[in-house]
């Protein structure tokens, strides 16, 4: 029984409909309608859950988290939800044993598949993560059935855009730890009648739809179909092929994914897709008289049937139109009729797609059932019941009643369940046992199904009977039997009701309202006629896939076969098997309400809730659970409830939970209200315990408060400690940290004066600590200066400056030029050495340079070819000194022609990764633009390695800055304002050339 914690525990109405003040059909519709308005679709009744289609996303409520809030609770412990069920159910059978079955009912349209899909991804989403590649194989499985038996059992009608049209129960297995196992699957009374005949507004079985529109062309070609579904007779009549809510396409693709999964067979999707194509090309076959027999008129369609089912024409013709009478000694050919064609037609095309039907539900049993042998040992199952709701229409036929006859067969186990629960709860308790007066519906279950004289066995009859047996002559064979039955009446009954057409109808009293049937086609229909013939052809077809299917197609034209059962009777058998079923289980309910008709997330038509609650029984539920006592508690759950509106109770009860809960019942005067039994409260109203929730309501903020105080307080006490403790830790294991990451150092760097590479070689221990970390870099820079000192003291003083001037060059180069001359000596002012025959004159022109622009020294000089603004190549003398880069005539006595490049507008120099000597100076606004130059000595020597070293030390040393240097092949520069390309290539000359190209800018030869 649910706990019920005020009225309305999630703020909405009551969350119960056994704890309404009145019960009356209004007040039942007007919470009803409050939860629905407010968002709350699911509300109990004592255990059952009623479900109200939201016609809306509700995601939210479904999430992980609400799974891990509902897992292993009970029922009362959170707000109404089909969660709450589905756990109740799960643990039943795992922790006691029991199978269970849930049993979803409403009509069409008011959520029952989904309620069915949500409660199967509960059960996935909460078994054991123990074993999870099976249990996801099982539920997987179980999960992409539903995709496969919507495509080909659901179909769009007026009140629902995905309605299922066949009944389904699955079983679902558990092993000992309650981890799924497998599942099979039961069908019952799919309504195939559809295939052939749909009404205004509605649609065939969605597997037609999704063929046409999302198989590939390929496919459509090999089936003999076009896209368009309104060239096909037996899915066009209903004139809606356009469900705004469907994506035919991508529900194709998820199809095909689905029995991908399920492991169909490539060969046995095909033949899948050839039956669904035979059953859209018969339904466009036409019937002509010729003479006395019927002749097809379009030779072309038939041919296609045949290729499609793997036999011939002629045979597939001879089937249509003709019908083999067999007796003991002769065989006979009958001749059809157009009619009697048209009509072996239709029969052939609804027990094909019947039949393809069962077979994908046995197909999907072999997949899921059981694999593992040792599962069959300690195995229990919840059966999940998915069945069509009780149905009025304005035409109600035989399909009909079979439904509403489902309907009362269980109606009549819901009552005798609860009432079964009940008196067991009470006698189990000690409670006195008070009779209940409800309505028993056995009365109805008989007048459909007792042999003799329910309406299933007269019908058989009408079915066998010799003569001119119609569906009026069965009427009235009703009228002559049950004339005198309380719930059946019609016309020739009672001639006052004028509702009743005459020879036509018959009207049942059903416990949720009069329904009027309609005779017409049912005896066609219970007789499901099919003749042998087609049989025959389909078994003798070449795939074996069919054969499969009509096995019966074997027996010999001569045999005499016994008389099947008819569809009544074998629906009315699988009806009685079902509740015995059921019956073995322990039952959970889930009643779905359609709120309205227009799928509106807004509208609740009261009429048209009021009619599903009454043919639902949902008052009678409730009046069952309120006849003896409305709510009942655990003795422990009631005294830790309540507790705090008692201090004799509060904090801890003395004695027993049962003294504690007399002792606060007694407090409040209401031991009048309630009955003790053995390990329960029972109380006989609501409106006891809304005075117990109000009491408590009032008394709950001192008691907040005082938990709030010593809360608090508790707290705060084990923050402090954990941050002393937490602090202590943190000193030592920084202290120990230090000497460890200390002894790593020492260990790792012992030995460093005896390596060949000083230690260079060796990685520093990594920390994560930022002090540690500066440590690391300061040792990093200690070890590096000290590794420079002893690599410096082997060399000679007077080497260092040449050093220095390597190692900046190495950095400046980077690893982008292999050969940077390091291996040679750099002299630097080559012009003032010896072996030049003018360095008299060079030597004084540079003093009378150094007095007019003040530098220290000449760092680096060189011949070279160079490009002047106008873009012609001269040769000139670069000096590089301290300040100025100089250009120099060597054939005028190294007279400088013009102004000096200062060097604290050098931006960057670019030079190529080969072994030429060319170079560009890039500056800061130039007047003449950018230089480009390149070396030459008379043994080739490798010197802009040099002059880089050079530029980047004084550029550092002198000016605070570094400069950049590019390493490429190709070269961008200014000259003359323009942006120019220069590009290298090898030359035969022994000095640099530069030659002019209208593409690029300048070509040079390096020697």
């Amino acid at each position: 029984m649910t706990e019920f914690d005020g009225v309305g525990v999630d703020g909405v109405g009551v969350p119960d409909f056994v704890l309404l003040d009145q019960l009356t059909t209004e007040a039942f519709l007007e919470n009803l309608k409050d939860r629905f308005r407010g968002g709350k679709i699911y509300t109990y009744i004592g255990e059952v859950v009623v479900s109200v289609n939201p016609y809306r996303n509700m995601d939210a409520i479904y999430a992980s988290d609400v799974v891990a809030k509902f897992r292993g609770r009970e029922i009362y412990e959170n707000e109404p939800h089909v969660f709450a069920l589905a756990d109740a159910a799960y643990r039943s059978t795992k922790r006691l044993g029991k199978d269970s079955c849930i049993v979803i009912s409403g009509e069409s349209g008011a959520g029952k598949t989904e309620a069915s899909k949500i409660i199967m991804r509960y059960i996935a989403a909460t078994t054991n993560k123990t074993g999870r590649g099976e249990i996801e194989r099982v539920t997987k499985m179980l999960i992409q059935s539903n995709r496969i038996l919507e495509a080909f059992g659901n179909a769009t009608t007026n009140r629902n855009d995905n309605s299922s049209r066949f009944g389904k129960y699955m079983d679902i297995n558990f092993d000992f730890k309650g981890d799924p196992t497998g599942g099979h699957i039961l069908n019952y009374l799919l309504e195939k009648s559809r295939v052939v005949y749909q009404q205004a507004g509605e649609r065939n079985f969605h597997v037609f739809y999704e063929l046409l529109r999302g198989a590939p062309e390929a496919l459509l070609q090999s089936l003999g179909l076009k896209r368009d579904p309104t060239v096909y007779y037996y899915i066009n009549q209903g004139n809606s092929h356009v469900v705004s809510s469907l994506n035919d396409r991508r529900d194709f693709d998820d199809l095909r994914n689905a029995m991908k999964i399920l492991g169909f067979e490539p060969h046995e999707q095909d033949t899948l897709w050839r039956l669904v194509a035979v059953v859209l090309h018969l339904g466009n076959l036409q019937f002509t008289d010729s003479g006395d027999h019927a002749d097809i008129s379009d030779k072309a369609a038939v041919d296609t049937i045949a290729a499609l089912l793997d036999t011939t024409a002629d045979q597939f013709t001879n089937a249509l139109c003709y019908r083999v009478v067999a007796t003991h000694r002769e065989v006979m050919h009958k001749q059809h009729t157009s009619e009697l064609a048209a009509y072996g037609k239709d029969a052939l095309s609804k027990a094909i797609y019947e039949r393809m039907f069962t077979w994908i539900v046995r197909k999907i049993n072999s997949r899921v059932e059981v694999q593992n042998s040792s599962y069959h040992y300690d195995n229990h199952v919840i059966g999940v019941l998915d069945i069509y709701g009780f149905e009025i229409f304005d035409n109600n036929s035989f399909e009909q009643l079979c439904i509403n006859y489902c309907n009362e067969k269980l109606q009549q186990l819901f009552i005798e369940l609860v009432l079964k629960r009940e008196q067991e709860e009470y006698e189990r308790e000690g409670i006195k046992w008070v009779q209940i007066k409800y309505f028993n519906n056995k009365i109805i279950c008989d007048l459909v199904e007792e042999a003799h004289t329910g309406i299933i066995a007269v019908l058989d009859e009408a079915c066998v009977g010799v003569g001119n047996v119609n569906d009026t002559v069965f009427l009235h064979a009703l009228d002559s039997r049950l004339k005198k039955h309380n719930h059946y009446t019609s016309r020739q009954v009672d001639s006052s009701d004028k509702t009743i057409e005459r020879d036509t109808q018959f009207k049942i009293k059903h416990y949720a309202g009069n329904v009027k049937y309609s005779v017409i086609g049912f005896i066609d229909k219970n007789k499901d006629t099919l003749y042998q013939d087609f049989k025959r052809l389909l078994y003798n077809c070449n795939s074996e896939l069919l054969k499969q299917m009509w096995p019966e197609g074997a027996q010999d034209v001569k045999q005499v076969t016994k008389r099947p059962k008819t569809a009544g009777t074998l629906f009315k058998e699988s009806m009685i098997a079902l509740v015995d079923n059921l019956q073995a289980k322990e039952p959970f309910y889930v009643r779905c309400i359609k709120p309205n008709e227009q799928k509106s997330p807004l509208l609740f038509d009261d009429e048209r809730c009021q009619h599903q609650v009454e043919y639902l029984g949902l008052l009678e539920n409730v009046r069952v659970r309120r006849a003896g006592y409305a709510y009942r508690m655990t003795y422990e759950r009631f005294v830790q409830r309540y507790k705090l509106m008692c201090l004799e109770t509060w904090p801890n009860v003395k004695g027993t939970n049962r003294d504690g809960t007399k002792i606060i019942l007694e407090s409040l005067d209401l031991l009048e209200q309630v009955a003790f039994g053995n390990t329960k409260i029972f109380i006989s109203n609501p409106q006891t315990l809304a005075e117990l929730e109000n009491t408590r309501a009032i008394s709950l903020p001192d008691i907040v408060l005082i938990i709030q105080r010593w809360t608090r307080g508790m707290l705060a006490r084990i923050r402090c400690r954990k941050m002393r403790a937490m602090i202590y830790i943190m000193l030592r294991y920084r202290r120990y940290k230090k000497r460890y990451f200390m002894s790593q150092i020492i260990e790792r760097f012992s030995g460093v004066k005896q390596m060949s590479d000083l230690g260079k070689h060796l990685e520093w221990p990594t920390t994560s600590s930022p002090v540690l970390a500066d440590f690391v870099s300061l040792l990093k820079l200690l070890h590096g200066r000290w590794r420079s000192h002893i690599v410096l003291s082997r060399l000679p003083r007077e080497s260092w400056p040449e050093m220095q001037l390597k190692c900046n060059a190495y950095e400046a180069f980077n690893k982008r030029r292999p050969n940077w001359g390091y291996t040679r000596k750099w002299l630097g002012d080559y012009l003032a050495q010896e072996d030049n025959q003018l360095a008299h004159v060079y030597t004084a022109q540079v003093d009378a340079l150094r007095r007019e622009f003040r530098f220290d020294k000449v760092y680096f000089s060189a011949f070279g070819v160079k490009l002047n603004s106008k873009g012609k190549a001269q040769e000139r003398v670069i000096v590089v000194t301290d300040s100025h880069i100089f250009k120099l005539d060597a054939a005028k006595g190294y007279q400088k022609n013009r102004s000096p490049l200062a060097l604290n507008q050098l931006l960057a120099v670019s030079v190529s990764p080969g072994n030429d000597q060319s170079f560009i100076l890039h500056f800061a606004n130039p007047p003449g633009g950018d230089v480009a130059c390149c070396l030459f000595s008379q043994n080739n020597e490798n010197r802009v390695p040099e002059l880089i070293g050079v530029l980047y030390h004084i550029m550092q040393t002198k000016h605070g800055k570094k400069i950049t240097v590019n390493v490429e092949n190709t070269h961008q520069f200014i000259l003359a304002k323009r942006t120019k390309q220069l590009q290298l290539q090898s030359g035969n000359s022994p000095r640099p050339v530069f030659q002019k190209n209208s593409n690029i800018g300048f070509i040079l030869f390096c020697p």
